[in-house]
């Protein structure tokens, strides 16, 4: 029988200014915000092909209407008050609530990762009760389950270099099973930017200065 299968996509509303601040402390703010409009057409394209998996988007502040995510099979909502931990335990819990049984969550920083990816990662699930993978600052650009651990979101630090680590150990003490997946690079800052290939295409596009 096939599983009821939810993808939650965490992304920041496209405000300048707010987004990407890293990025934009050496590129500027207009160069943040159109590097950040790429990874959101990217990530709109891979999990818009991703069949079979129902997606729920969670914007940072408010729901934008007629936007790149008004596709068939994408529910939008606003992501809870409070940080990062508290965020994701809400959205998992729901999910878990309205009766989906495979529930993995992303960001929108990850340019390399593909459907494959993500068709990868709910394969594991019915295999393993977790499914992570981690990125190259030491967190986590996607993490899957099949059910609700407390745990992972609750007095965490986030944007440490510690925090997948930290999640696989409570998996662990936990005495479930995790599927690890390939390293992949977040984008936070101009050095993650270079060793992806959206620096060559926004320097093609014309959107960056030489």
């Amino acid at each position: 029988m096939n599983k009821k299968r939810l993808l939650l996509i965490f992304i920041k509303n496209e405000v300048k200014g707010k987004v990407k601040t890293r990025l934009a402390a050496t590129l500027g703010d207009d160069e943040a915000l159109r590097a950040y409009q790429a990874l959101l057409d990217k990530t709109c394209q891979i999990t818009n092909a991703l069949t079979s998996v129902e997606k729920r988007v969670y914007y940072s502040d408010q729901i934008a209407e007629k936007d790149r995510w008004d596709l068939p099979g994408f529910e939008k909502a606003v992501q809870y008050p409070g940080d990062l931990g508290e965020r994701m335990t809400d959205a998992f819990e729901k999910g878990f609530k309205d009766g989906y049984q495979q529930i993995c969550i992303i960001g929108s920083d990850c340019w390399d990762l593909s459907t494959t990816h993500l068709a990868d990662a709910f394969a594991a699930l019915d295999q393993h009760d977790f499914v992570a993978g981690p990125a190259n600052d030491g967190g986590y650009y996607l993490l899957g389950m099949t059910h609700y651990l407390p745990a992972l979101f609750k007095d965490k630090t986030f944007s440490t270099d510690s925090v997948y680590a930290e999640a696989i150990a409570e998996i662990k003490t936990a005495q479930k099973s995790a599927h690890e997946m390939e390293v992949l690079t977040d984008i936070d800052n101009e050095d993650d930017l270079k060793q992806t290939t959206l620096w060559s295409q926004l320097y093609v596009d014309g959107f960056l200065n030489s």
